[in-house]
């Protein structure tokens, strides 16, 4: 993890399977990504203290906190791409003039700030796999090492890219890759006619300055 910035924890949510898919939206919409907030069972589920947290993550990262949740459904309905990029954005309480954070935007209700980079350095991302991921079904792809190069501009893209190593993020069902949030990734349309169900949480260890705060999961 702290080389490649990325690892799989094979079957890390299988006991966990039945209780994620109750709590999950049984439909999906058209939007590539839903964002999930105002379910307290789900923020038990996936919150520090939890069986399902501690068996993924190491005792020094315990105090991690759940401060989004999205999930994707790649479908032949629903089908996209996503070029080579690192996440920006954070979801918060409110929008408040503090000085580093924006532009801001809102997505499925919930409002988005681009932070200073910095606070994405020690959040950690996992992917909790609803369904199998191959080579068809348009796996997360990430650039290996590229989390150690803080904040990658766009005129820079290709070149660390050319010059990393590619891994696709094959994954069983019940399978969870954990990854450092400033990782850069990408994803192709799905080939596939199966559905792709993949629930992403983001989790930090950092207070953000008054008044602002994590819009988290409830």
């Amino acid at each position: 993890m702290k080389e490649h910035g990325a690892c799989l924890i094979k079957g890390g949510a299988d006991p966990f399977l039945d209780a994620f898919e109750s709590l999950l939206p049984p439909e999906h919409d058209e939007r590539p990504g839903l964002r999930l907030r105002g379910d307290c069972d789900l923020q038990q589920l996936l919150c520090a203290r939890s069986e399902f947290s501690q068996s993924i993550f190491p005792s020094e990262i315990s105090d991690y906190q759940p401060v989004r949740a999205i999930l994707f459904n790649k479908s032949p309905e629903n089908n996209w791409s996503l070029g080579w990029h690192q996440d920006r954005t954070v979801a918060v309480n409110s929008r408040e003039n503090v000085a580093g954070f924006g532009p801001w935007t809102v997505k499925n209700n919930i409002i988005h700030a681009e932070p200073p980079f910095s606070y994405f350095q020690n959040m950690i991302t996992i992917r909790v796999h609803l369904d199998s991921v191959t080579q068809h079904n348009a796996p997360l792809r990430v650039a290996l090492g590229s989390h150690l190069l803080g904040k990658v501009e766009q005129d820079q893209l290709d070149l660390v890219i050319q010059n990393s190593r590619i891994h696709d993020c094959l994954a069983a069902r019940g399978d969870v890759w954990v990854y450092a949030t400033p990782i850069l990734h990408c994803s192709e349309k799905s080939s596939s006619s199966n559905c792709r169900r993949v629930l992403q949480v983001d989790y930090s260890d950092q207070i953000l300055p008054a008044p602002l705060d994590w819009a988290g999961l409830v």
